[in-house]
């Protein structure tokens, strides 16, 4: 069921929109002129308007500026027995999603109504997957370490310059690639993240680069690699200390050139990419232990971003409880938990060798196993897993 809001200074035409939106179980309500419209809907939430063009005191085109200046998220058809296609033209321009002549064709208003609803359900379930999406990528803490953090990626992200993050597991390097992508001038082009600890070697260059068909046994038909898929935007390269020599000399030539050649051809392709690289280990000791190119390290770390762990910066515990308990909750279903005073002691004084991903994981089975107040009881008994 829809509610829906009609404006039309004429009985006869509202009283049939009545009858036969109600009789398509839309629940409808009615106003004679602009005025009454925009106090109804002051007062309450529809999920469309129709919307009379030609009417005394204040004509349509009025009424929908004014409601598109209070809520853009509403869609206001409009109708009229005058039209023209400058008239439609306008209405569109101001932010009608549609504009329909009279004497009206049901069967196209009631097509025209059930899109326009489906828009609107679409541009809120956006909107809120959007906020879940902030939320989870949210970079929580305000102590000094953290600070400087986002000082830096303030700084570095509307540049170009390549970004090496280093932290140990579970600090949040992916978020600060995140961010550096988010704040840069390239948001609003791909952001394409590469595991490349996951990937086996022998397929790494296939995977970074690219192949043509037949370039090796399973290479059934030509692939873009991550590289052209982040065209224009930003590829992260996540654990490179762990990619193979051979892959990380055609990175250096990526890097060095801005060109590219797919596994099988010889043809070189220009790329546009910001390159992000992150990494848990001491990438100087591979260096000397020869698993890592110096050339390749010196590309990567025109900025080097360090990721304090989690035990550095408890300060911050109480804001990171506070905004997993709430995430979590929400995607459990369940109310919220109340953390009192002494659980949030018993957190700051557990070592954190795991990170941010094991204190996640532990709010998380404190949400689960946990009555409405959690204590430093419960947190003694469920923070470290029995083996």
């Amino acid at each position: 069921m829809s509610k829906i809001l009609v404006i039309d200074d004429q009985k006869s035409i509202r009283n049939t929109l009545k009858e036969i939106l109600e009789y398509e179980n839309n629940e409808v309500d009615l106003a004679e002129n602009g005025p009454q419209g925009l106090e109804l809907f002051d007062n309450n939430k529809y999920d469309i308007i129709l919307c009379d063009i030609k009417m005394p005191e204040m004509d349509g085109i009025e009424v929908l500026q004014k409601v598109m200046e209070k809520s853009q998220e509403t869609p206001m058809i409009m109708i009229s027995g005058h039209g023209n296609i400058d008239t439609a033209v306008d209405a569109i321009k101001k932010g009608a999603y549609d504009f329909i002549e009279k004497p009206l064709d049901l069967n196209r208003l009631l097509v025209t109504i059930r899109n326009a609803v489906e828009r609107k359900d679409l541009v809120t379930e956006t909107k809120v997957l959007r906020r879940k999406v902030s939320k989870t990528f949210e970079m929580v803490g305000e102590s000094e370490p953290i600070r400087q953090v986002k000082e830096m990626i303030d700084k570095v992200a509307p540049t170009d310059a390549r970004v090496l993050i280093t932290g140990s597991n579970g600090t949040g390097k992916e978020l600060v690639a995140r961010w550096l992508h988010e704040k840069s001038n390239r948001a609003q082009e791909p952001f394409v993240e590469v595991n490349c600890a996951a990937i086996p070697s022998e397929l790494i260059e296939s995977e970074l680069f690219g192949h043509e068909k037949g370039a090796f046994t399973s290479a059934v038909k030509q692939r873009k690699g991550k590289f052209e898929q982040a065209h224009g935007g930003t590829i992260f390269l996540d654990e490179i200390g762990d990619m193979s020599l051979a892959a990380q000399a055609k990175v250096l030539r990526a890097l060095q050139e801005n060109v590219i050649s797919r596994v099988g051809s010889d043809k070189d392709i220009k790329v546009d990419v910001r390159v992000l690289a992150a990494t848990n280990k001491n990438l100087q000791e591979e260096i000397r232990q020869g698993n890592f190119r110096e050339d390749l390290f010196h590309r990567l770390s025109v900025i080097i971003i360090h990721v304090p762990a989690l035990n550095e910066r408890k300060e911050d515990i109480p804001l990171l409880t506070e905004h997993f308990n709430t995430l979590i909750s929400e995607e459990l279903g369940v109310a919220k938990r109340e953390f009192d005073q002494s659980a949030l002691d018993a957190l700051q004084e557990i070592s954190w060798t795991g990170n941010i991903r094991e204190f996640r994981n532990v709010i998380e089975r404190l949400i689960i196993l946990c009555n409405n107040t959690i204590t430093s009881k419960e947190v003694k008994a469920y923070a470290t897993p029995v083996w």
